[in-house]
């Protein structure tokens, strides 16, 4: 009989300590290095202990990485709140940072999950049952700009698509290089400037 995954009646639940020594471990040691035996010397509890609150690795690992989505939506709904105030630069840029820094924290797993075939397939499944993922986002942020468009505050022949996936394909790029070299991540000028050149294309 498998464990449940709620921790015993009157116990605080260590869920969360869990998941956040699981997250440091993927950063330090890359995701097909992390064991449940690591989890739990890394939370301070028994290996026995992770299975109160996961059926398996697969199923803590899936938490942990959808765990982070959270992080994401944050600037986005953000954005959609700032339409039509201070200007689509400055709304864009601040959305962009924040993006990045998403991008620079999970780039370790998400790279790890292309070496773990079924980790990756229950993620994609996860993802596509709540209608989550990349597109997503690219779709918020479009809809941002067209938004901005129909205030005249961005040029209405910008293609939309294009300029979303744009910021959101060089914020991924730049995360990854920045982990790949171990070198700082872009300057605010550079955000800037990736911003104005996403949003002036015709």
């Amino acid at each position: 009989m498998k464990p449940t995954e709620k921790p015993a009646r009157g116990r605080p639940s260590r869920r969360p300590e869990i998941i956040s020594a699981a997250q440091d471990l993927i950063r330090a040691r890359g995701l097909a290095n992390v064991t449940t035996r690591a989890i739990a010397e890394q939370a301070g509890c028994s290996e026995a202990a992770l299975y109160v609150h996961f059926e398996s690795r697969l199923k803590l690992l899936l938490a942990v990485l959808e765990e982070s989505l959270p992080e994401m939506l944050l600037p986005l709904h953000a954005l959609e709140q700032s339409i039509g105030a201070f200007t689509p630069q400055q709304n864009l840029t601040k959305a962009l940072r924040a993006i990045f820094a998403f991008h620079e924290r999970v780039i370790p797993m998400v790279c790890g999950l292309f070496a773990d075939t079924e980790l990756l397939a229950a993620y994609r499944e996860s993802l596509t049952g709540r209608n989550k993922g990349p597109q997503g986002a690219i779709s918020r942020l479009q809809r941002y700009i067209a938004a901005e468009q129909k205030l005249g505050r961005i040029d209405k022949k910008l293609d939309t698509d294009l300029a979303a996936t744009t910021l959101m394909a060089t914020s991924f790029f730049k995360a990854f290089t920045s982990q790949f070299l171990g070198e700082p991540g872009p300057s605010d000028a550079a955000f800037k400037k990736i911003v104005v050149t996403a949003i002036n294309k015709t």
